[in-house]
């Protein structure tokens, strides 16, 4: 029986994808334990701390090939601690003596620390794949659509025209930025820890330095400059950066289900062949996508507290508070890469309905435009005058249900100030997105010299 969303073969595909959980399941988080035993066992060998046979036994032996991971899970239950049944795992795979040397002077939480540094590198490769995916999908609607009028809301009503383009290259720029944060936090946030039960290194012997050098470089991790076991404002940090991706995915997928509201049709998320929207209202196309993403993304934002809640540590280790990452991190992982997996195959295939989005551009019969009629007019009569006539004009039209143009005809100073023909021209909305279509060229050649586009 399933315990969680994450396992659930009913449900699982909508919050997280089979490429994740594999990078977030028991055998490469027990992998990962070993890579770091590994890794510092032939680290020794080198250094003539142990002797290189049994650091070359260790090292052969560190396979999750070679483990029955149920066995260890029971000895873990068994116990109460998580790593040392891994190690004796091991230890009696090796040949007489040599599994003695394993796990010689490192605490548990160097490797576990390490090891969960290793998996969410693991997954930070993927979160830049699928970024970049969403950008160069999101720069295809922004030069696709870079000058398809559309209206523009402000607190939910209709404003004044924008393009689909510009509304686009918002979601590109802010993409475009969370990339950065990504990339920027690398040196910062991918270091392992090897610093021993209080921080100070003393179980490795005068050889600490180097032997911590040569294991990161084993591993592919920077050094850390101090013991960060009760310093997390690392893995805080990284959850805080998913937390603002999906953020952004989330509102982009609120919009698009806002937009695809049957009185609105602007926008429509992919629609396959044999997907049901509803049992019993055969006719449905529901958002189905876009509402995953939505409630997923409420539960990263949720964990980003949850990972500053683990931030309060108490001296040199505290154990309560690095259980609540066990949790908080490879969830937000797991939930971050399903969201982009989910978005990437909507914004990918978008469906845009240019036919609405126009039709939505007159459905206030002009009055969209109030603000264009008003600076034009104020050319003629005053700024303050013409803003009086205008709104005089616009509730007299909306009370009485009549177009824009004929409540500004029916007005003397107006007809006085405009003729008929520059009332028509300045009522046309695609002739009013001011600097948007400009605005698109300028974000997509920012980004894609930014280098994180194809």
């Amino acid at each position: 029986m399933a315990s969680g969303v994450f396992d659930d073969i009913l449900i699982q595909h909508l919050w997280s994808t089979e490429e994740f959980r594999n990078i977030f399941n028991d055998r490469n988080r027990l992998q990962k334990w070993y890579d770091f035993e590994a890794a510092f066992a032939l680290e020794q060998g080198e250094l003539g701390i142990i002797p290189k046979e049994a650091a070359a036994d260790i090292a052969a032996n560190c396979k999750i090939s070679k483990i029955d991971v149920e066995a260890v899970a029971a000895e873990i239950r068994r116990i109460k601690h998580p790593l040392v049944p891994a190690v004796k795992a091991v230890q009696k795979l090796c040949k007489g003596d040599n599994g003695e040397y394993i796990h010689f002077g490192p605490t548990t939480q160097d490797v576990l620390d390490t090891a969960v540094m290793l998996q969410i590198k693991e997954a930070h490769a993927l979160y830049l794949r699928d970024m970049k995916a969403i950008g160069n999908a999101l720069v295809k609607l922004c030069e696709q659509h870079r000058d398809t009028p559309m209206v523009g809301r402000s607190h939910g009503v209709q404003a004044l025209p924008i393009t689909f383009g510009h509304k686009a290259a918002i979601w590109l720029s802010e993409m475009g930025r969370h990339y950065e944060r990504l990339r920027q936090l690398e040196p910062r946030m991918f270091v392992g820890g090897m610093v021993g039960a209080v921080g100070t290194q003393a179980s490795f012997g005068p050889k600490a330095k180097v032997l911590e050098q040569g294991v990161m470089k084993r591993l592919g991790l920077g050094v850390a400059d101090i013991n960060w076991q009760p310093a997390r404002d690392r893995f805080a940090e990284y959850v805080n950066v998913l937390g603002l991706i999906t953020a952004t995915l989330g509102k982009i997928a609120n919009e698009i289900i806002t937009l695809e509201h049957t009185e609105i049709g602007e926008l429509y998320e992919p629609f396959s062949t044999g997907k049901v929207g509803s049992s019993t209202m055969p006719h449905k196309r529901n958002p189905s996508s876009c509402e995953a993403v939505v409630g997923a993304s409420r539960a990263v934002r949720y964990n980003v507290a949850y990972m500053m809640e683990c931030m309060l540590i108490e001296h040199e280790r505290d154990g309560s508070a690095w259980r609540g990452e066990w949790k908080a991190l490879p969830e937000s992982c797991l939930i971050t890469g399903g969201i982009l997996a989910i978005m990437k195959g909507v914004l990918s295939d978008l469906h845009v309905d240019v036919d609405n989005m126009r039709k939505n551009l007159d459905s206030l019969g002009g009055f969209l435009l109030s603000e264009r009629v008003m600076f034009e007019l104020s050319e003629k009569v005053g700024k303050q005058t013409a803003h009086d006539l205008v709104y005089e004009a616009s509730m007299h039209g909306i009370e009485n249900g009549i177009s824009f143009e004929d409540a500004l005809l029916q007005n003397p100073q107006v007809k006085k100030a405009m003729t008929l023909e520059e009332v028509r021209a300045v009522l046309d909305p695609t002739t009013y997105v001011g600097r948007g279509p400009e605005i698109v060229d300028e974000v997509i050649k920012q980004q894609r010299t930014s280098g994180w586009l194809n």
